[in-house]
């Protein structure tokens, strides 16, 4: 499991960046190329989710073309929401 470093067995949630950079890694992509992804599949427009847009049809979106998990396609969900950044913890 990619995580931080933890002497507590407990301790191993990921953080918003971790969750970032482990979604680069995997699909070569970044959260600027999500961001234009979106924009050109219609889930988003002027870097805004579009009205009525949920999280389903994006996360279904990411599992089935980008083969994420749930809590990977989540943490673009949040991106596109505006709710977290590539800086956010």
């Amino acid at each position: 499991m990619i995580g931080r470093p933890s002497t507590e067995p407990w301790n191993t949630a990921l953080s918003h960046q971790e969750y970032l950079t482990y979604i680069q890694a995997k699909t070569g992509k970044s959260p600027a190329d999500f961001r234009a992804l979106a924009e050109k599949k219609g889930f988003t427009a002027k870097g805004r989710l579009a009205a009525g847009m949920k999280a389903g049809a994006i996360v279904k979106w990411l599992k089935e073309d980008f083969q994420l998990g749930h809590g990977h396609a989540m943490a673009i969900y949040a991106l596109l929401k505006g709710a977290r950044n590539e800086d956010s913890p």
